[in-house]
């Protein structure tokens, strides 16, 4: 096994040549881990689908319809400890079937909910669904970051991104061709949602059956600890809470899923009432939206090999802060292309701030991992907020919330990354 050699200075990363991107021994599981990157990024943007959707079939107001974020994203905030203190008991591997298995579970309960035609009954199906997806984030990211030198994990972390930012291309598409395509004004059949759900249950559940007979090699990090010098004070007593640099990763992420989150919930609605196209049509450029993440995941998993992650990660915040000005003036086609731009821009966020926050942290890892997980809460209240705002000044007008998240963000790479 390769030694690790963790540069001795505060929060920067220095990435020598002779750091793999991983070894030969992890390839399976890498990629059934990756592939868990690709499923929840479906299921995510699904939600924003069904947001929209729900709007008809369930006439549901946007503050209404933004409950399908909260019901997701809240069950993220009630995961997130349960899921470190189950990953750190149990391993990486139990932690993924279980993630996998609540998954399964919230997609078959849709079943009957469409049934029942019941808004709170799906409620709680998509929080069950959501504390699946918690779970998977939990363990996926200490899970690609063990699987290789410390010094290449924020290329890891962004590699297993790309293939989420794919799952987020794919399932506005679906989405949008099984649910939006058929709307009619005042319908209420829900059988669509009801095969669509039982079918990603199905697929979900299948890849937790494969991955249980997938031999998981052993670790350089086995409990999420990565060892080496730097670790030294954490495994010397400095308590989690003492790391100003996670407190603030923590901070940083509530605030990138709140805007994220948020921007994606009303994004149909958007093209729907500022520019004036059917919805099908809004739905299926959706897909352009996330493909416009995907590429800024390829892009920035070069940047961010010759940019530092807390740079590349200021940069894009302030990108943002532009752009959602620009947006927020509904000017037609320009700020509907900002709109596309923005999410070009959260690419590298997410697995940029959960890997700044959990350097050197040692055997607080897994910990730290379950509150950044937890920040996703963020994802639960702003498009709520977001939500009123549209329904009482416009959904354009909504667009300048979102600045006060990327401020956060903005700072946080500017300054407060550095590991004291």
């Amino acid at each position: 096994m390769t030694e690790i050699q963790v540069p001795a200075v505060r929060g920067e990363s220095r990435e020598p040549a002779s750091a793999e991107f991983t070894e030969r021994k992890y390839f399976i599981v890498l990629a059934f881990v990756t592939s868990l990157f690709l499923c929840w990024g479906v299921a995510i943007t699904m939600g924003d689908v069904l947001n929209k959707h729900f709007q008809h079939t369930l006439n549901l107001s946007k503050s209404q319809s933004a409950f399908i974020q909260f019901a997701i994203f809240g069950a993220y905030f009630v995961m997130g400890i349960p899921a470190g203190l189950f990953m750190k008991k149990f391993g990486y591997k139990k932690g993924v079937l279980l993630g996998l298995s609540l998954f399964a579970l919230g997609s078959f309960l849709f079943v009957p909910a469409a049934n029942t035609a019941s808004f709170p009954f799906f409620g709680i199906a998509l929080f069950i669904l959501g504390c699946g997806l918690s779970t998977l984030e939990t363990v996926a990211h200490p899970f690609v970051a063990s699987l290789g030198d410390q010094q290449t994990s924020d290329q890891r972390l962004n590699f297993a991104q790309l293939f989420n930012a794919l799952g987020a291309i794919i399932g506005p598409a679906i989405g949008s061709y099984f649910l939006l395509r058929n709307n009619v004004k005042g319908g209420t059949d829900l059988t669509s949602v009801k095969d669509l759900y039982l079918v990603i249950g199905a697929v979900i559940a299948l890849i937790a059956i494969a991955f249980a007979f997938v031999k998981v090699p052993p670790l350089i990090a086995p409990s999420g600890v990565l060892r080496g010098a730097a670790d030294v004070e954490a495994q010397s007593g400095k308590k989690l809470f003492q790391y100003s640099h996670f407190k603030w990763a923590a901070a940083a992420q509530f605030f990138n899923v709140a805007a994220q989150s948020g921007t994606w919930a009303f994004f149909i609605n958007y093209g729907h009432e500022v520019m004036k196209l059917p919805e099908a049509i809004a739905g299926s450029y959706m897909s352009i939206f996330m493909a416009m993440m995907l590429t800024g995941r390829f892009i920035g998993t070069f940047l961010i090999r010759v940019i530092r992650p807390h740079s590349l990660l200021a940069i894009f915040a302030f990108a943002n802060i532009l752009l959602s000005l620009l947006v927020a003036q509904g000017i037609g086609w320009v700020s509907y292309l900002a709109l596309f731009a923005v999410n070009f821009f959260f690419s590298i966020m997410f697995p940029t701030i959960f890997s700044l926050g959990l350097k050197n942290l040692g055997t607080h890892t897994p910990q730290a991992s379950s509150f950044i997980s937890m920040g996703v809460v963020g994802g639960a209240i702003f498009p709520l907020i977001m939500g009123k705002v549209a329904d009482n000044v416009g959904v354009a007008n909504s667009y300048y919330l979102p600045i006060i998240c990327y401020t956060v963000i903005f700072l946080f790479g500017l300054k407060f990354y550095k590991v004291k």
